[in-house]
């Protein structure tokens, strides 16, 4: 079975980072990832991913990206369940994340933090800056690059 995500979005806000009773730290943050279309009034939407990380980088994400990031992720879709406090079935799905890379230096992201003062209000995006994120190298995410991937599937 395959079970594989990757992942190029902005964070919406500053990662939540915790730590279980046993010490293992985990953060959650949402991803904005824009969508390939537009919508009937012409506009791009996004999609906002639940991701979750774990262990030492948890503590080095959190650390490192802030509101507004332009991050790179992979890792793997979990499904869940648990019952709230009124007694109903919430249902649940998130990213796993493996593997993050920052996708832009610090000095750019505040810059652009700073022209996109409605960034959590709006999930609209600016066409040529998504043109620009999409054709920046973002395939290296620590694994090794995913070119010719036909030629390494044992099922081919």
């Amino acid at each position: 079975m395959i079970n594989n995500v990757v992942l190029v979005g902005r964070l919406t806000k500053d990662p939540d980072l915790r730590y279980t009773s046993g010490g293992v730290a985990t953060a959650s943050f949402t991803l904005a990832v824009n969508r390939q279309f537009k919508n009937q009034a012409g506009e791009r939407e996004a999609d906002f991913v639940r991701c979750v990380i774990w262990r030492k980088a948890a503590e080095n994400f959190t650390s490192w990206a802030k509101r507004g990031a332009l991050i790179g992720v992979t890792g793997r879709i979990q499904t869940g369940n648990y019952d709230n406090n009124q007694g109903q079935r919430v249902y649940t799905t998130d990213v796993i994340v493996e593997n993050f890379q920052m996708l832009e230096s610090k000095k750019q992201n505040e810059s652009e933090q700073q022209s996109e003062d409605t960034f959590n209000q709006s999930n609209n995006f600016n066409n040529q800056e998504y043109q620009n994120q999409t054709n920046m190298n973002t395939r290296d995410f620590g694994n090794g690059p995913i070119d010719n991937l036909d030629d390494n599937l044992p099922f081919l």
